[in-house]
């Protein structure tokens, strides 16, 4: 059983060591409309045992089969392989993200087709970065150093962008040379049975990507796996904690792409329906569900209640419907769970702040996770809803009596992903950015660029994935001493 317009192989089996094979719990993973809340599809369910045989899959990949000693153009030969493949299958690709997340079919299309872009760039890093080059030293006559794989990978990633996120793990692990397990959120699998079959199509060598999609305690499993030397996770922060935790427990590599309550600050140079437009539209992409989300907007204090009246204006204009109908602005949220969450934020706020617009589910959706976009004005920045991830389409206006005072609220946060600076002068931007402790800031709205380094501050994560910086999270480095020069290519 499959979501319409969605083709699958395999559905009721797990990839491990070139084979589709069957799980060993004999049980499925059950994948749920948000537009219906009815049961669209079910794929196979890995039992602990089933972690386990992928990651000795694997690990005999990366000891034995030769590929972490290829050279990185043959690597990245079957990436673009992987690319041809996926670039045919992008259809399915957009279909599964509207079925099992909700995301407007308008959208899905363009996403899918930038993370498989994005897998192209990742694989011609393979002619600009250096894996092997040599250095100056005080103390021999020829110094190397040599950037060589971490290992094997658990590449474990989210429901909100399963492709887009899960992709870029993959195509940076296997140009590094490493071998990896992709562990899908159970809500979302379907893409990484779409990657899998790339791999397949491509003639990856036998286990050198694996797909085992399980329930949280055969991930956390495969996780305490000791052959597993490097996780990347990309997550809530609680559950990064717990990963981080289990990786410092053994010395384990791990990079952690965590939650965010990001901040706009908006000064008193930019126009307030512009500032609207921005923040109003903003909060309802992929219904709120990004971790880089402008959920905070930071205003001076004059330019508060008329921004909020504006901000709601462009609220009430959005068209909230299913996700597959073409003028649909705002879809539904993930799941049931997830809007019972955003849903207990909303009564929390409607006790300390004001609720300006929004906050019920719309009248006219009688089925699915809707939720209307919702703003809260006059937001004490120390309360629930200004500092826990909502992860939903509720923003918070807070207002602030000058710009150091706006950026020490954006920085009075546990985390720190993401921001903007919202004026017109590039100089005020950058100085502006310079001071927020954030991962990463855009000009004039939430801009991500996933070419350069992305990641966070604080409890927002450790590490950085996209560009060259997201690459070399899946190398080690090895200084290699010499007498004299080899003779042997550096490569």
């Amino acid at each position: 059983m499959l979501p319409a317009g969605v083709s699958i192989q395999h559905p009721d089996k797990l990839y491990i060591d070139g084979q589709w094979t069957a799980a060993g719990s004999g049980r499925s993973l059950e994948l749920v409309s948000p537009n219906s809340g009815q049961v669209v599809g079910r794929v196979a369910e890995a039992s602990a045992a089933d972690m386990d045989r992928a990651v000795d899959a694997a690990r005999r990949a990366f000891d034995n089969s030769g590929w972490p000693g290829l050279a990185p153009g043959e690597r990245a030969a079957y990436l673009m392989r992987m690319a041809d493949f996926l670039e045919k299958r992008e259809a399915d690709l957009s279909k599964a993200w509207t079925a099992q997340v909700g995301g407007l079919a308008g959208f899905a299309p363009h996403m899918t087709a930038g993370a498989t872009g994005g897998l192209r760039y990742i694989a011609s890093l393979a002619q600009t970065v250096r894996f092997v080059e040599r250095r100056d030293s005080m103390m021999v006559n020829t110094a190397i150093v040599a950037y060589e794989a971490v290992g094997v990978v658990a590449a474990i990633a989210p429901w909100n962008a399963p492709y887009g996120i899960m992709l870029p793990k993959v195509a940076c692990a296997l140009l590094a040379g490493c071998t990896v397990i992709m562990k899908p959120s159970p809500e979302t699998p379907l893409e990484a049975y779409i990657i899998a079959e790339a791999a397949e199509a491509a003639g990856l060598p036998n286990g050198v990507l694996n797909l085992a999609c399980g329930d949280r305690d055969a991930s956390d499993h495969l996780v305490r796996n000791p052959g597993i030397d490097k996780v990347s996770f990309t997550g809530s922060t609680g559950v990064g904690k717990r990963i981080g935790e289990v990786c410092a427990g053994r010395v384990a590599r791990c990079t952690l792409e965590l939650g965010g309550k990001s901040a706009a600050i908006v000064r008193d140079d930019f126009p307030v329906e512009q500032a609207a437009a921005i923040l109003g539209n903003t909060i309802t992409v992929m219904s709120g569900q990004v971790c880089a989300m402008l959920s905070r907007a930071i205003v001076p204090r004059k330019m508060h209640d008329e921004l909020a009246d504006a901000i709601a204006k462009v609220m009430q204009s959005i068209r909230i419907g299913y996700s597959d109908a073409p003028d649909t602005q705002l879809g539904p949220v993930a799941m049931k769970r997830q809007l019972e969450r955003v849903e207990s934020y909303i009564e929390l706020g409607r006790q300390t702040a004001d609720l300006v617009t929004g906050g019920r589910r719309p009248v006219h959706m009688n089925t699915g996770y809707f939720i209307e976009p919702t703003l809260f004005a006059n937001v004490n920045n120390q309360s629930q809803i200004a500092q826990e991830e909502i992860f939903g389409p509720v923003l918070c206006l807070i207002p602030a009596d000058d710009e150091d005072h706006a950026i020490h609220l954006a920085n009075e946060s546990t985390y720190g992903l993401n921001g903007s600076i919202l004026t017109h002068d590039a100089d005020a931007a950058y100085r502006i950015a310079r001071r927020v402790r954030a991962g990463g800031i855009g000009q004039n709205g939430m801009k991500l660029e996933f070419s350069l380094p992305y990641g966070g501050f604080k409890q927002s994560g450790i590490g950085r994935e996209g560009g060259v910086e997201g690459l070399f999270g899946y190398l080690e480095s090895k200084t290699i001493l010499l007498d004299s020069p080899p003779s042997l290519p550096l490569n």
